[in-house]
């Protein structure tokens, strides 16, 4: 038997099953050629039970897809319970975010070398301790302690700055904020 021969022998029976699990034509046409193309990629002519093990075959197929339309519904209903998100931000937002963004690189710049790149490996990088400790190639416990060191040297700067400027805080964004509230 060829794979012209096992084709024209079993597709009415594959096409059948594969139209009774999904009761949906087109589907049941591409996964009964999904079937084929599977069996015909392996070494079929070996099997004892052609029929059954086609019919086996025929059905996990069936499974799977029936799996796939399952998971996209599920996304799907997902997608459409959860609220709207404005997309595009507020001008105001973006300006601010802007400035604390400056006002957190001169600060960084303020630091000593091996504070600032711990700092801003955490903070602007977002990496974890463990990562920074790996770039580094310093122990874990020298990563916290730098970044406490950095972090606490920073509080200092700007409370410093807040003295001399007062406290409308217009050199580091609006309110006097630090470095704990641009870095979140």
């Amino acid at each position: 038997m060829n794979e012209k021969d096992l084709f024209e022998n079993y597709k009415k029976e594959v096409y059948k099953t594969c139209y009774f699990m999904l009761h949906n034509k087109a589907d049941a046409e591409d996964v009964c050629q999904e079937v084929f193309i599977s069996v015909f990629q392996h070494d079929w002519k070996r099997v004892e039970h052609l029929k059954t093990w086609l019919m086996r075959v025929t059905v996990n197929r069936c499974l799977n897809h029936l799996k796939k339309v399952s998971r996209i519904k599920e996304k799907e209903v997902r997608l459409q319970l959860q609220p709207f998100k404005p997309v595009e931000k507020a001008t105001e937002l973006v300006v601010e975010e802007r400035e604390a963004a400056k006002a957190c690189v001169q600060l960084l710049s303020q630091l000593p070398l091996k504070m600032r790149a711990v700092v801003s490996l955490r903070f602007m990088n977002e990496l974890s301790l463990n990562e920074i400790a790996d770039i580094l190639r310093i122990p874990l416990g020298t990563v916290k302690s730098r970044l406490n060191k950095g972090l606490k040297h920073m509080k200092i700067i700007v409370d410093i700055d807040e003295k001399n400027q007062g406290k409308d805080g217009d050199r580091y964004g609006q309110g006097g904020g630090n470095i704990y509230s641009v870095s979140k």
